[in-house]
């Protein structure tokens, strides 16, 4: 995200500097910066927004408003766990930048997971006050939700459903949300929140309500950061269900701007080892088994079968915490179809890992036509950069 919200590649683990930087090097930030997208759009007194299905300070999100020399660096609590001399130097954490965010007026709409990171220690979370109780995490004191209506004119924060939709855009020039202490849930699951929460694509909406009243334009950035996350567990079904989220809130963006003066590209930051086998036939569940095509052009009654006689599912991942050691098991009658089924994987790891093949950037509107062949991430920058006309 650094590259296509800078243009500048740089080291692993960094957030929006230069690759001068080495990881944990707080003291070359500040002279290794690289400016973002969303920061010269403020300067050009255009409106700004960032949601995320993910914590808020988590690294793409962050990307768009913070610099620092460790993506974990959520809070000042994560900076001493990380390092402890930044802590002393007072090197300020992702969610302490976001609320010190100095260019234009700050950030119009900023929404996503990682309450924690914004609330002290001593303040108990106050979504989940029954059993195993949540906690802010900040050590500093602060509580930075306050800090950003105190900042703000016509400015709300919001931790649940019915105050995110009690919110009138109209009369909201700046709104905070942070729906859980950590990542949002997972839309398969978000029904079954405690205190309910918005999906991506209402959260979206509403954004662009917030934003789409300054005539001089907006940039937003919207992260489907679940998906990810649920590869890594190797549940297919969650990814696939945000995936499909994604979607319904890219439909919601195209239905609420003009293509004729909007740019909207809808890409993905990296792969993962997701595989899809065989060949099921039409209509076959994505979830199941493979049944393969019988003469009459319906799915076979029995599903296909390995060399050693097994069946296989459809999707699979080459790492992951799928793995079974020994012999492959037979699945006839596991429960493959079980939304909290974990799909095979090759060789056994505690999480699944990002992949290494290109991914597709799709876009429409104003210079939708400069995406095509194989171009670097970074490409993403001067295309956003040339739409909102900002300084070359």
């Amino acid at each position: 995200m650094s590259a296509i919200i800078t243009g500048v590649k740089t080291n692993e683990g960094l957030i929006s500097v230069n690759q001068n930087v080495h990881r944990y090097d707080y003291k070359a930030v500040k002279v290794n910066t690289q400016k973002t997208l969303l920061e010269m759009a403020e300067q050009k007194g255009k409106s700004t927004g960032v949601v995320s299905s993910a914590r808020l300070t988590h690294a793409t999100p962050a990307a768009c408003y913070a610099h620092t020399a460790d993506r974990n660096w959520e809070s000042d609590a994560d900076i001493l766990k990380w390092g402890k001399e930044a802590y002393d130097a007072h090197f300020p954490d992702i969610a302490r930048q976001l609320i010190e965010f100095k260019y234009g007026n700050g950030l119009e709409v900023a929404m996503g997971g990682g309450r924690r990171n914004f609330l002290p220690k001593e303040t108990n979370d106050p979504e989940y006050t029954d059993g195993k109780m949540e906690h802010g995490r900040r050590l500093d004191k602060r509580d930075l939700t306050k800090e950003w209506t105190s900042k703000y004119k016509k400015s709300a924060y919001v931790w649940n459903k019915k105050q995110f939709d009690a919110i009138d855009p109209k009369k909201t020039d700046h709104l905070l949300g942070l729906f859980e202490p950590s990542h949002m849930k997972y839309e398969f699951d978000r029904v079954k929140d405690k205190a309910g929460e918005p999906s991506l694509s209402e959260m979206t909406s509403k954004a662009i309500d917030i934003l789409s009243k300054n005539k001089k334009g907006f940039f937003l950035m919207v992260e489907a950061g679940r998906i990810d996350h649920a590869h890594h567990d190797g549940n297919a079904l969650r990814a696939l269900t945000e995936t499909i989220e994604l979607s319904n809130a890219v439909r919601v963006a195209r239905n609420k701007v003009k293509l004729k003066d909007t740019l909207i590209i809808v890409t993905s930051d990296h792969s993962h080892t997701f595989t899809m086998a065989g060949y099921p036939a039409r209509g076959n569940n994505i979830m199941g088994l493979v049944r393969e095509v019988a003469r009459n052009g319906k799915a076979k009654k029995e599903p296909a079968l390995d060399k050693n006689k097994k069946p296989f599912t459809t999707l699979g991942y080459a790492n992951g915490m799928g793995y079974v050691p020994g012999e492959r098991p037979d699945l006839t009658q596991s429960d493959v179809v079980n939304p909290d089924y974990k799909q095979e994987a090759t060789v056994p790891r505690g999480a699944e890992s990002h992949g290494g093949d290109d991914v597709a950037i799709f876009a429409d509107g104003v210079n939708s036509w400069m995406f095509h062949g194989v171009m670097e991430e970074n490409w993403i920058f001067y295309v956003i950069k040339d739409a909102l006309r900002l300084k070359k």
